[in-house]
C-alpha cells in the first residue's frame, strides 16, 4: 500500500466531499461517491485514509455458525487486526443492512489501533455506542442481527464494491458529514491540491452571495472583476 503524503492528508481533512466530487467529475470520474451511507457522528473531523478492504458474500448456514469466531484467522477478525494505522476499513456488505457488518467492540478495536475510520454499505449493530466513539463510522442504517445471519466474511484487501463504487486497496477515502468519496490513489495528490484551492474560492463566493451578490458571473467566475476581487479577498484573509 502506497503511503499517503501527510500534506495530502491534511488538505483532504479540510475539503468537502462535494468539492472532491466536482474535481473528480472534471476528470471523467462520475461514480466515486458511495451511495446510501451516512455518518453515525456528524461532529467528527473529516475521515481520510487509504482503503483496506473486507468482502462479504451471502452466508451459507453450514459454514457460518457462531463457532467460526473461535477461529483466529476468521477474515472479519483478521481485517480488524490487520487494517493499518491511518487506513480506512471499507466493507462490502452487498448493500444489505439486514444483518450487521460489525459492532461496537470491533469498531472500538479499530479506534484503539488508530485506524482512520470504517465504512460499510450495510449496517452496524450497537450503533448508539459507535456514534459515541472518536472514530468516523459510516453505514446505511442500524442493524442488530449478527453478521453471521446473512454475511460470510470471505476475503481481505482485494478490490470490492461498496455502495456501487469500485474500491481498490490503497485508494484514498474521504468522509465528511455528507458522506464518503473514493479517490483513485494515483490522483490523490492533484485532487487534494485542486480541491483545497476550490474550497478557498467557494468560501469567497459564499461570502459574496451572503452579502447580496448575484451568482451570475461570480460562480463560475466569468467576469474579469471577480478574479481581482477574489485575489484581494484572499490576501486579506491570509489564504
Amino acid at each position: 500500500m502506497s503511503k499517503l503524503e501527510d500534506s495530502t492528508r491534511q488538505q483532504l481533512k479540510h475539503v468537502s466531499t462535494a468539492t472532491l466530487c466536482t474535481a473528480l467529475f472534471k476528470r471523467g470520474l462520475r461514480n466515486q461517491f458511495i451511495q446510501d451511507v451516512r455518518p453515525l457522528n456528524t461532529q467528527l473531523e473529516n475521515m481520510v485514509g487509504e482503503a483496506f478492504t473486507l468482502r462479504y458474500i451471502p452466508a451459507r448456514e453450514d459454514l457460518n455458525q457462531i463457532a467460526v469466531f473461535r477461529n483466529r484467522s476468521h477474515p472479519q477478525r483478521q481485517a480488524v487486526e490487520q487494517c493499518p494505522e491511518g487506513a480506512v476499513l471499507m466493507i462490502d456488505s452487498r448493500k444489505d443492512p439486514r444483518a450487521a457488518s460489525a459492532g461496537s467492540i470491533l469498531v472500538s478495536r479499530l479506534m484503539m489501533r488508530k485506524v482512520a475510520g470504517v465504512v460499510t454499505d450495510g449496517g452496524f449493530r450497537d450503533s448508539p455506542e459507535i456514534a459515541r466513539l472518536a472514530i468516523p463510522a459510516y453505514h446505511n442504517r442500524p442493524s442488530a442481527p449478527t453478521n453471521l445471519t446473512l454475511h460470510q466474511a470471505i476475503a481481505i484487501n482485494e478490490p470490492i464494491g461498496c455502495g456501487d463504487v469500485a474500491v481498490f486497496p490503497g485508494d484514498v477515502v474521504v468522509g465528511d458529514a455528507e458522506g464518503v468519496v473514493v479517490i483513485p490513489a494515483h490522483l490523490a495528490d492533484e485532487i487534494a491540491s485542486e480541491a483545497a484551492a476550490m474550497t478557498v474560492f467557494e468560501d469567497f463566493v459564499t461570502e459574496q452571495v451572503l452579502n447580496g451578490e448575484s451568482i451570475l458571473g461570480l460562480y463560475p467566475a466569468t467576469e474579469p472583476a471577480v478574479e481581482a476581487k477574489f485575489n484581494q479577498w484572499r490576501e486579506a484573509q491570509g489564504r
